[in-house]
């Protein structure tokens, strides 16, 4: 049987779920094989993604697309823009248009 404090840590981090680590500023998918991780700094009004990292065990296995998906998704919940520094989440957001509109357009 496990303790009281791991069953807290398990509802609070479900396995498999993208959840905002608030104090570390990214967005962590954890999986059997690891965590992958996108780094992000807020904005006014916006959220910047500037670097995802995922273990070599996750790479080729779409972590990284199911993560930023999530992220992205959370970004609309809370009505904020998307700056995509990184260029995974840029490529990613090309590849999927129904997140276009969240990405903040510099104005010219």
């Amino acid at each position: 049987m496990g303790s009281i404090a791991q069953a807290k840590s398990s509802a609070h981090k479900a396995h498999g779920a993208v959840h905002d680590n608030v104090e570390l500023d990214r967005f962590e998918l954890d999986l059997e094989d690891g965590t992958a991780v996108a780094y992000y700094r807020m904005a006014p009004g916006a959220i910047v993604f500037t670097h995802t990292e995922t273990p070599p065990a996750l790479r080729g296995k779409g972590s990284a697309s199911e993560l930023i998906r999530g992220a992205l998704q959370w970004a609309r919940a809370r009505g904020l823009k998307v700056v995509p520094e990184c260029s995974f989440v840029a490529d990613y957001i090309a590849r999927h248009p129904e997140f276009a509109e969240l990405v903040l357009r510099k104005s010219a």
